[in-house]
């Protein structure tokens, strides 16, 4: 089984020495290497080209964020998931905007860490469901921040659509949620990425952050 390469970055070692050996305990995945500041993880995720790079917000020198930004311009097949005790949705909306395509809150459970990297390494995109449910919501019909028309016109249930697959959900979880079938999800998503253009996951997080459709309640 080919193993799942991680980088840990955080400066607090105690919490790299626990972050190490939860993710080494799993089968398919091993520890290739650890940062103690933003600028060492850049350094070492462009030297080591992990998988995923676990990544603290709070680091000297060179802040989580902006190492993410820096890894999705000169890295961009290194997928990073933030790993924060910030329960805040601008934090949530930085990270993500600089190119991260998850985030976990470090209260989480450890099944949650290690499903979030299972998930960002796959190309997907894991949101923790603590951060969701604070932010989900009131997004019909609602106009860009700046009050710009929209790049394309979207209907309100392909806007549903898009904004639960930017929220992490299943197609699964969508049919379940719309009460419609998991293939009609599938031909909405399929159309979503060729309307809006898209190649990924992360592209309609970005585009539905940028429209203000991910509000608070």
């Amino acid at each position: 089984m080919k193993k799942l390469r991680i980088l840990l970055a955080d400066d607090h070692a105690v919490i790299r020495q626990g972050l190490k050996l939860l993710v080494d305990a799993e089968p398919d995945m091993e520890v290739i290497g650890e940062a103690g500041d933003g600028q060492e993880a850049w350094e070492r995720a462009k030297e080591l080209r992990p998988d995923v790079v676990v990544m603290d917000i709070s680091m000297p020198e060179c802040n989580g964020a902006e190492a993410t930004e820096r890894l999705a311009t000169e890295c961009s097949e290194v997928k990073v998931l933030a790993l924060t005790f910030y329960e805040d949705e601008e934090y949530l909306r930085q990270l993500l905007q600089a190119g991260a395509s998850g985030y976990v809150l470090k209260r989480a459970a450890a099944e949650d860490l290690t499903q979030a990297i299972r998930t960002v390494a796959a190309g997907g995109v894991y949101l923790d469901s603590r951060m969701a449910g604070k932010v989900v919501g009131g997004y019909i019909g609602k106009p860009s921040p700046e009050g710009e028309p929209r790049r394309h016109d979207l209907s309100d249930r392909e806007t549903e659509v898009l904004c639960l697959i930017a929220w992490g959900y299943s197609n699964k979880e969508i049919a379940a949620q719309l009460h419609i079938s998991v293939k009609t999800v599938e031909t909405y998503k399929t159309r979503l990425m060729e309307k809006l253009e898209f190649r990924s996951r992360v592209d309609l997080v970005h585009y539905a952050l940028q429209q203000g459709w991910l509000r608070e309640k």
